[in-house]
Parts: structure tokens; C-alpha cells; sequence
């Protein structure tokens, strides 16, 4: 079988490359490895940041409509959480994660964008959550992600219209943190997790854990998560070589292993 997805790594920066042409459409195969592939860039020590790529033309343009018309409901009922449990695999990935979005990010590929910790965007790329027009909802996070990303009533305007936005739209909404010309938008994204490869490992996760689980709790509780990770970054290395190069030749000289 034709891999649908693929992992490549070099100099710390993995990258995770949907390919499935031409529209890199999520049928149940590729939602599989995908989820098989950000568990091993979890794993790996030689994977220090990721970038999620769905190719020059399109990052995703959604699911496998076809596959997914001839579902009951109870065959979706048996599928709806490993669907989830694919995209979440991708948020969970306790490294900088950067989507890269060219062309159509629609319906999962929103979804799956959204999963990123930061999305560098074309200037002709499309988003949008068009479920509602096939008289189905978002299923793979959108209507859990995109609200906590930009709001909800912004969120309930993209879900309940079906609509897409264009790139500055996108960028206005908080949809996509930066836009550029669509030539550049892998250049930039793999700028992007490079200078954070670089970074020290364990604080970084030890950040995106904190605000990823800040996020789902009361402010106390967000509290007490970011000081049992603050207290636990003194017995690491990364501490000791950023505070020590501080000292010695100020900030933004450390080289962390």
C-alpha cells in the first residue's frame, strides 16, 4: 500500500508531509498513520520540533467524502474516536509543532491545522469548516479547537456557515498566526521549528504542556501546573547551560544539547 503520510528528519526538524494527491483528502488509512507518525515524532529524541505539509499546492482539503458517505452510523460511531484520537496524537506531540498551509486547509484539514501550535499561512490559502453544508458537524476537533483558538461566536460564524476564508481573514481571525507568499510558506515554516530545534528540549515541552493544560482548567490550577514545571526545570540540564551562559556571556548565548 502507497504511504499516504510520511516522516522525514534532519537537524532535529521532523517533517510530517501529508501526500495523497491531489487534494491530500483524510480517508481512514491516512488518519491512521498519521496518527502512527506523530507518535514516533514524540518519541524520538532526533525530532526536536515538527512541521506539519501538505505539499506546494494544498495542505488538506478535508475528508474522504466518498469513503465517508457509504458510513452508517454505526460504523461512525466505531470510527468518531479514532478519528479524534489521529488529530489529537498531533496536538499532544510534546514539541513545537508549526503547520505549514498552502492552498485549501477545509473541514480536517482546518481541523488538523488547528492541532499545530502555530500556522504560517499562504497568501492564497482557504480555511474554513464546511461540515454543515454536507449536514454533518465538525468531528475531528472543530468545534473544540477552532472556539478555544479564536472565540466562539467567531467560531460559531465559520461552523454555522459552512464558509471559507481567505488568508487575511484568516490572519484578522487569529485563524493563522502569520501569512506569506505562498513560495515561502515552507521556507518560513521550517525556519520557524529549525531555531526551535535548537532550543532546550525539556523547557519547551515543559511550556507547551503548561499552556495546552492551563488552557482546560481554572486559573488556580493553571497556576499550580506552570510551578510544578517551573520547580522541575531546576533538576535538568537545559537550567543549568541557559543560567550559566547567562552569567557568563548574557542573554540568548546558550547552546543547549
Amino acid at each position: 500500500m502507497t504511504e499516504t503520510v510520511h516522516l522525514e528528519v534532519a537537524d532535529g526538524v521532523g517533517v510530517i508531509r501529508l501526500d495523497r494527491p491531489p487534494m491530500n483528502a483524510l480517508d481512514v488509512a491516512l488518519q491512521d498513520r498519521l496518527r502512527e507518525l506523530a507518535d514516533e515524532a514524540a518519541r524520538r529524541d532526533d525530532v526536536r520540533a515538527v512541521v506539519l505539509w501538505g505539499g506546494e499546492k494544498v495542505f488538506a482539503a478535508g475528508a474522504d467524502i466518498k469513503e465517508m458517505q457509504v458510513m452508517d452510523h454505526a460504523a461512525m460511531v466505531a470510527r468518531a474516536r479514532d478519528l479524534q484520537d489521529a488529530f489529537t496524537a498531533v496536538a499532544r506531540i510534546p514539541k513545537p509543532v508549526v503547520a505549514a498551509v498552502t492552498g485549501y486547509a477545509l473541514g480536517g484539514g482546518c481541523e488538523l491545522a488547528l492541532c499545530a501550535d502555530y500556522r504560517i499561512a499562504a497568501d492564497n490559502a482557504k480555511l474554513g469548516q464546511p461540515e454543515i453544508l454536507l449536514g454533518v458537524i465538525p468531528g475531528a476537533g472543530g468545534t473544540q479547537r477552532l472556539p478555544r483558538l479564536i472565540g466562539p461566536s467567531k467560531a460559531k460564524d465559520l461552523i454555522f456557515t459552512g464558509r471559507m476564508v481567505k488568508a487575511d481573514e484568516a490572519l484578522a481571525l487569529g485563524l493563522v498566526d502569520r501569512v506569506v507568499p505562498a513560495a515561502e510558506v515552507y521556507e518560513q515554516a521550517h525556519a520557524w521549528a529549525a531555531r526551535l530545534a535548537q532550543g532546550p528540549a525539556i523547557a519547551l515541552r515543559a511550556a507547551k504542556e503548561a499552556v495546552d493544560a492551563g488552557l482546560e482548567a481554572d486559573l488556580d490550577t493553571g497556576l499550580a501546573i506552570e510551578r510544578t514545571w517551573f520547580a522541575a526545570l531546576f533538576a535538568t540540564e537545559d537550567r543549568e547551560i541557559g543560567m550559566r551562559s547567562f552569567v557568563a556571556d548574557g542573554p540568548g548565548k546558550a547552546k543547549f544539547n
